[in-house]
């Protein structure tokens, strides 16, 4: 009973999400780009149960089965066939498939253990004990099921199912982990794989992931390099955020080869074999290194000038940017190489608008671009850290960087420092700078990481929505605020 309870608080918490996310979530874009990231072979599967079986009739262009079928073979036709789907208990071969989710009962003959100890066990006692571990839906619940590909927006499902291999679903794995993070738990109960990711997805609101079973690689054609993980649909978003996230920092599939006999340490990822450059960037003096960042026209520089006038000692990545592609530097003679000379003013200067509009909605050639200038610019920065430092051990250093937390450069820094605007105070900032409309603003904001969502890392924040005088009250209790946290550096 308990169990019951249990299962109906979290299925109408879940019911309560799906009604939010069937107004807010284009299917389509979503998927196509989480294919495109993950580079799948087989549609992701939206998977809905039904109260009535009278409902499968309102499902456009819907596919009952003509013969008995088992639930992996339905999932197959979707998955595979790019079918809609839609059975009812009398569908199936037998009881196994439709008691998994609720639309039949056991016999006897099943309950007892007899049926599992026939193949799968050696006694009816584990056979008794194995289908008592089977997770499955309530019995009455539902009359019928429906799939489909979700790509196609075709119902408000209640998990989705997505099959890949190893090591597309780590990733997977990693994404859903990027915010919040939790240890998943998965679980194996053996033959009847579908309970452990359909039937488990929906009782605990979780990711379920699993091995696809001898059935469903008999009889559903799951292939040998298969896995299958169950999400809420609550959780997609999640997933291709944090996928977004981890391609823009390099984690990718198909996942590069380092070699198994060569020196790995170019290889490595800051955090893992690289931490002499860290040491060597925060130092081993008494300075305090403040990474600053915000929306465009969220007012960084104002920020960081006054905190100059009041100290601080400044490096601006913006300025370093445009110094380090000025003509026959070698980040700009690496861009005309790449782009041609079609992204050059008549002065040889290059045109950012060009190059802007040509990188704005292709990945690969926007990570070109940066794997150009980003290098000068560390260079650039270091060299600016080290004058400032050999003058002052005890600076203050400010590093004004725009993309700080989309480049993933929070690591550099003893703090983080976000001057918030709200996002749509940042779109009319931006519009009234630029000469552009606000349409047009809005999608530049859109490429970056929501000012909300920054304030999430920051150690200080500074809001800049106000008067100038707002900002220097806010500013000068920042810069008392920074002196303390040096003085607790330095007593370390």
């Amino acid at each position: 009973m308990d169990a019951r309870l249990n299962w109906t608080g979290t299925w109408a918490l879940l019911k309560e999400k799906r009604s939010v996310l069937s107004a807010h979530y284009d299917w389509e874009k979503l998927v196509r780009r989480m294919e495109l990231l993950l580079r799948l072979k087989s549609f992701p599967v939206a998977f809905k149960m039904l109260e009535s079986k009278a409902d499968l009739e309102e499902i456009p262009f819907i596919r009952r089965p003509k013969e008995p079928v088992t639930l992996c073979q339905l999932i197959t036709r979707v998955r595979n066939f790019d079918w809609t789907v839609g059975a009812e208990a009398r569908d199936f071969v037998g009881p196994v498939c439709p008691s998994i989710i609720g639309l039949s009962d056991t016999p006897e003959l099943v309950k007892d253990g007899t049926f599992r100890s026939i193949v799968w066990v050696r006694t009816k006692a584990d056979g008794k004990k194995y289908e008592e571990s089977i997770p499955r839906l309530p019995l009455g619940t539902y009359e019928a099921v429906a799939m489909a590909p979700l790509v196609y927006n075709p119902f408000d499902p209640d998990i989705v199912l997505i099959y890949a291999n190893p090591a597309q679903m780590i990733l997977l794995i990693n994404a859903l982990q990027f915010e919040d993070y939790e240890v998943m738990q998965f679980s194996c109960v053996g033959e009847s794989s579908c309970s452990d990711a359909i039937a488990r997805c929906y009782l605990t609101g979780k990711p379920s992931l699993a091995i696809p079973c001898y059935g469903e690689r008999r009889y559903g054609h799951a292939q040998d390099e298969d896995l299958v993980m169950a999400l809420p649909p609550d959780l997609m978003a999640k997933a291709l955020r944090g996928l977004e996230t981890l391609y823009k920092r390099g984690i990718r599939y198909p996942i590069s080869y380092a070699g198994a006999e060569r020196d790995l340490t170019t290889s490595y990822p800051v955090a893992y074999g690289a931490l002499d450059q860290l040491t060597a960037i925060r130092g081993q003096d008494n300075r305090l290194l403040v990474g600053v960042t915000g929306g465009i026209a969220s007012g960084k520089t104002t920020v960081a000038n006054m905190l100059r006038e009041m100290g601080a000692a400044v490096i601006d990545f913006d300025v370093i940017s445009r110094q380090v592609v000025e003509p026959d530097k070698p980040a700009w003679k690496q861009i005309v190489e790449y782009f041609g000379r079609q992204v050059l003013q008549e002065d040889g200067n290059l045109d950012r608008k060009t190059l802007s509009e040509i990188v704005f909605n292709d990945l690969e050639k926007r990570k070109k671009l940066e794997s150009f200038i980003h290098p000068q610019i560390h260079v650039q920065f270091i060299s600016q850290l080290n004058d400032i430092t050999a003058r002052d051990p005890d600076a203050i250093v400010l590093v004004v960087v725009p993309l700080l937390i989309e480049l993933n450069l929070q690591y550099l820094f003893h703090e983080l420092l976000v001057v918030h605007v709200p996002q749509e105070i940042l779109a009319e900032r931006l519009a009234l700078r630029d000469g552009i409309s606000k349409q047009e603003a809005e999608n530049i904001l859109s490429s970056q990481l929501p000012i909300d969502e920054k304030v999430g890392y920051a150690d200080f924040v500074i809001s800049n929505e106000g008067t100038l005088e707002d900002t220097a009250r806010a500013v000068s209790t920042l810069w008392e605020d920074l002196k303390k946290r040096q003085q607790e550096k330095t007593r370390r």
